[in-house]
């Protein structure tokens, strides 16, 4: 069973996740999916815009300076290794894809950090 505090901070998160999808969509793209698990890790949210597939992972935290420490390398190499095993689910041929993070605190819109995955 999980803890309350385990369950209080699942529930934040998918909360962070609707606020962003929302914040995409405004931004002209497509939601194609949420949550989806894979061997590797979880996607938070996969977005199309154009010929552009973006594997978005989520991150909130309580304040901003919580948020610079929200995502590592370690952590965007489990993304992309989630995204890689995910692609030919939603890319297309002639499609581009990229790795984005959307950072999340109280009191501010969504903070959207495109393509920040280049391999390492």
């Amino acid at each position: 069973m999980k803890s309350p505090a385990r369950l209080l901070a699942e529930k934040r998160g998918r909360q962070a996740e609707r606020i962003c999808a929302w914040w995409l969509r405004l931004k002209g793209w497509s939601i194609l999916d949420r949550r989806v698990r894979t061997p590797a890790g979880e996607i938070d949210i996969v977005a199309r815009r154009g010929r552009l597939v973006a594997f978005v992972e989520v991150k909130a935290r309580a304040t901003l300076a919580e948020l610079d420490l929200a995502i590592d390398e370690r952590r965007l190499a489990r993304v992309a290794a989630a995204a890689e095993s995910l692609a030919h689910r939603y890319l297309r041929e002639g499609d581009d894809m990229q790795i984005d993070v959307m950072l999340l605190a109280p009191g501010r819109p969504p903070r959207h950090l495109s393509n920040v995955w280049h391999g390492g």
